[in-house]
């Protein structure tokens, strides 16, 4: 019997992306194309300048390409004006970045409520609780940013992007500003998180490490895919 063909949650069709100034045309991404399937882990790899991060912006639809096509879930979000985009990624994706992005001025708990409160949840507070006790800062709810150290102001980080159970999690050089020992922390609750809730994960890195403990690895050079590996291929590159 011929095994069902498995749907996509990001569609990733022949982008390209270009910018012009006065020098000329510099080309940041050229032909990318990979599907990735709900529930797998992928990391996106390559030097610095190679277009890695453009291309998590493009996926979350926060940049626009030149040209191709992106679905999420199954949904061309370049066919949808910015509010509708905007609504998609409230629903559908959660982002951690290298910087924290915490709000300041917004408690622990507040900044885990945010994209509650903004999707109209009216249970966003018991929610919100709950996620920073599961991420190991139950007793940290009232605290604000600039009291919390780099390990503890990613994991409310995580907690904010996974509290809404996103479809898709991306996230940008997660590690890059926390100590080797705080980074492996946060990447083992990042992969525990994705386990539970059966997330579809993308980070950018340039850890091989972290790299290896994903299903995937797409190899970004000067702006194009040049290789794809998956996870037996990953783990005898980091053996």
């Amino acid at each position: 019997m011929t095994e069902p063909i498995q749907r996509s949650v990001i569609d990733v069709e022949h982008v390209f992306k270009s910018v012009s100034d006065s020098t000329g045309t510099l080309d940041i991404l050229r032909d990318i194309d990979f599907r990735l399937k709900p529930k797998e882990t992928a990391a996106i790899v390559g030097a610095s300048g190679s277009g890695k991060s453009t291309l998590l912006s493009i996926v979350a639809g926060l940049d626009t390409p030149t040209r191709g096509t992106v679905r999420l879930d199954e949904q061309d979000i370049f066919a949808m004006d910015e509010d509708a985009r905007a609504a998609l990624r409230a629903q559908k994706v959660g982002f951690v970045f290298q910087s924290f992005q915490l709000m300041g001025n917004l408690t622990a708990l507040e900044n885990v409520m945010l994209p509650l409160e903004l999707a109209g949840r009216r249970d966003a507070r018991a929610a919100a609780t709950e996620m920073l006790a599961r991420v190991g800062l139950g007793t940290r709810l009232s605290h604000y940013p600039k009291v919390l150290s780099g390990g503890e102001q990613q994991r409310v980080a995580l907690a904010r992007a996974f509290v809404v159970q996103p479809a898709v999690l991306l996230a940008d050089e997660p590690t890059g500003s926390l100590d080797f020992a705080t980074g492996e922390t946060v990447m083992s609750l990042m992969f525990e998180l994705n386990r539970e809730l059966g997330t579809t994960l993308v980070l950018v890195t340039h850890d091989r490490g972290i790299a290896a403990r994903c299903e995937r690895r797409i190899v970004i050079e000067a702006g194009r895919i040049a290789d794809s590996e998956d996870a037996a291929q990953i783990a005898a590159l980091a053996a």
